[in-house]
């Protein structure tokens, strides 16, 4: 197994992987878009509803950019899989919370969080690989985007509106880390790529000198913090 894509089909990274990579993302961001959509009111009236509705364009953008940026062959292994990522992206109550609307807010935020801080695709790129290849670039571009994304969510955990439910909240996130984690963890590993190691390499929208956030490494610790 090799940490990395490849081995390289005359320079470029295997279509297959492309189409493999690309449609877990595009599942994973279409699914936290389309609840985005669901949650953001038509007025927005608080700062954290100005900043979902950032949130859900930025989304859209990357599901766009995956879709032109990618080589796509034809998979026949996604006929199963798509339907176990859909099921798994679904809202899941949150335990602790009795407002409904709440839990809702808060396992999107969890899932969001997730989503931006344990999936790194530009560290999967080969070392030196060029930065113009288009699915380089969108992978490059992806991680830098859920480095700004993972901060707004992570106000919003840390908010005082969730203060008397602080447990749950750290639960949730818990639970949303390990859930995507596996998930994208057991469809690398299907295509022979080791993900061992991989939280010790710098995150593509981080400058080299700089300490990878403890809210990153350790979400849920964070997230505790009155």
């Amino acid at each position: 197994m090799t940490p990395f894509f490849g081995p390289l089909e005359h320079g470029r990274i295997p279509a297959l992987q492309q189409t493999r990579v690309s449609a877990f993302l595009i599942s994973a961001h279409g699914a936290l878009a389309r609840q985005l959509g669901v949650a953001i009111p038509a007025s927005l009236h608080h700062g954290w509803q100005v900043e979902m509705h950032s949130q859900y364009c930025r989304e859209m953008e990357i599901l766009s950019l995956l879709g032109r940026a990618t080589s796509w062959v034809f998979d026949p292994a996604l006929a199963f899989l798509i339907w176990q990522w859909e099921a798994a992206w679904l809202p899941h109550p949150v335990s602790g919370v009795e407002d409904r609307m709440q839990s809702a807010l808060i396992d999107l935020a969890a899932f969001g969080h997730a989503l931006h801080t344990v999936i790194r695709p530009a560290a999967l790129l080969p070392e030196g690989f060029p930065d113009e290849d288009p699915f380089a670039l969108a992978m490059r571009r992806i991680e830098f985007e859920s480095g700004r994304l993972m901060q707004a969510q992570i106000l919003f955990l840390k908010g005082p509106q969730l203060a008397p439910v602080r447990d749950a909240v750290a639960s949730a996130v818990e639970w949303r880390h390990s859930q995507v984690r596996e998930l994208w963890n057991n469809m690398l590993h299907a295509m022979d790529i080791d993900t061992s190691g991989r939280h010790a390499l710098i995150p593509a929208y981080q400058a080299r000198g700089q300490p990878v956030p403890a809210v990153a490494a350790q979400p849920s610790v964070a997230i505790r913090e009155p």
